[in-house]
């Protein structure tokens, strides 16, 4: 593996932004994290097709970030390269039918402010949640009971060394943080389908969103949101907090006084102290409760 090779073959010669040894907690809501050995803002797609011929012939892995909003990257990095999907994946466009058309690159919050704008139903189950279209289609983002999978009229996907490819809505099953879409395809663009509406009526429905959240949830100190996936008819919080963890610290790191699902960084947390306090709430859980909870944080250069 050479990340020199790459670095050297990708600088200067594609539409991208390309960095070696650029910290990722400046890249994810943790603030947390080590640098990534190669860093790739791609602007289009032959730029994010030529950076991965690249990374694929000198045998780099690579990962694609989004906003790093569900992430913890490893204190010591990522010896890969981290991708970040911009430029002409970060556009979007309203057709006359009242769809949006949008990059995977795309921020949610702009989408979801946009199609208020537009006075167009759909995304207000997406207000107040970080990230990109990409990473919110890849976790099918949303409620309990309301997810952006269930918008999708098709979305058009890249499937490394072989091209790209166009699903329909309906071809892929959408649920509760999951869809069935392959792990090594890298989504590129998605077209919603949303319903016109009295802005006034869709503002309203966001703000009672967001006060709920504000209520609840931690939003002023970094975090990657929702660290455990609620189990069927249980809340995560309520499960953590009932072994007596609401409030536990180890080092920087803090399972949130307002929402035991959160683990906040509170200053100079580590990805080490994150991983403690994981480790801490599942077995709690699974030894008080008899329940093995799913973890939603995604891990990157923590090694097999």
């Amino acid at each position: 593996m050479s990340v020199e090779n790459a670095y050297m073959a990708l600088s200067g010669t594609v539409d991208a932004d390309v960095l070696r040894d650029e910290r990722l907690s400046r890249r994810t809501t943790y603030r947390i994290g080590g640098p990534a050995a190669l860093f790739v803002a791609a602007h289009s797609y032959e730029a994010l097709a030529r950076t991965l011929e690249v990374l694929s012939r000198e045998g780099v892995d690579w990962v694609i970030l989004g906003k790093g909003s569900n992430l913890l990257v490893s204190d010591k990095g990522y010896d890969g390269c981290a991708i970040v999907l911009d430029g002409q994946f970060a556009r979007h466009s309203f057709a006359e039918d009242g769809s949006l058309t949008a990059g995977a690159g795309a921020t949610l919050s702009r989408l979801v402010n946009d199609a208020l704008k537009k006075g167009l139903s759909g995304l207000e189950p997406c207000v107040g949640i970080p990230g990109t279209l990409g990473g919110a289609l890849s976790m099918d983002a949303g409620t309990r009971r309301e997810w952006i999978g269930k918008r999708v009229r098709d979305l058009v996907v890249l499937r490394p060394g072989e091209g790209m490819r166009r699903y329909g809505g309906g071809e892929v099953e959408w649920g509760y943080r999951s869809t069935s879409l392959p792990t090594d395809e890298i989504i590129l663009e998605a077209t919603l389908e949303l319903t016109p509406a009295a802005p006034d009526a869709i503002a309203a429905d966001m703000e009672e969103r967001l006060a709920r959240r504000r209520a609840a949830q931690p939003l002023g100190a970094p975090s990657c949101g929702s660290v455990f996936r609620n189990p069927v008819g249980q809340s995560v919080g309520a499960l953590i907090e009932s072994c007596g963890l609401k409030g536990e610290s180890c080092g920087g790191a803090q399972i949130s006084p307002e929402h035991a699902n959160f683990i906040v960084n509170r200053g100079g947390a580590t990805a080490a102290d994150v991983i403690t306090l994981i480790s801490r709430a599942h077995e709690a859980v699974l030894r008080e409760h008899g329940v093995d909870l799913l973890c939603e944080v995604k891990l990157l250069g923590f090694g097999a």
